[in-house]
C-alpha cells in the first residue's frame, strides 16, 4: 500500500507563493495516479489538481487555473504543488490523494495553508 505525507503549509500574505510537497512510501509510487485536494474552514473537500502516472497530463479546478502548478518527480517519490498569487479563498487544509483507478482511495493527513489578507 502507499502511504502519504504532506508538508509545506503555513502562513503567507496574500500574493505570495507557498510550495506544498507530498512524499510517498511503498514500491509503485509511479503507478498512480495523484492528486491535491483542499477543504476550507466550513466547506467541503474540493478537487484542486491531478497529475497522470507519468506527468504527461493535469488538470485543475477553475478557481486555481494559472496560479498552480501540479507537478511529480516519481524518482523521488514526490508530489509538488506550486502556489502563486495565493488568495484568502485558498485557505484551506490540503490533502495529498493517490489512485491506481477512479475513485481517490488514499489520502495523506493534510497540511494547513493559511493566507492572510
Amino acid at each position: 500500500q502507499i502511504r502519504l505525507v504532506e508538508s509545506g503549509g503555513g502562513l503567507v500574505q496574500a500574493g505570495n507563493s507557498l510550495s506544498l510537497s507530498c512524499a510517498a512510501s511503498g514500491r509503485t509510487f509511479s503507478s498512480y495516479i495523484m492528486g491535491w485536494f483542499r477543504q476550507g474552514p466550513g466547506k467541503e473537500r474540493e478537487f484542486v489538481a491531478e497529475i497522470s502516472w507519468d506527468g504527461s497530463r493535469t488538470e485543475y479546478t477553475n478557481s486555481v487555473k494559472g496560479r498552480f502548478t501540479i507537478s511529480r518527480v516519481n524518482a523521488k517519490n514526490t508530489l509538488y504543488l506550486q502556489m502563486n498569487s495565493l488568495q484568502p479563498a485558498d485557505t484551506a487544509v490540503y490533502y495529498c490523494a493517490a489512485t491506481l483507478a477512479t475513485l481517490w482511495d488514499h489520502w495523506g493527513p493534510g497540511t494547513q495553508v493559511t493566507v492572510s489578507s
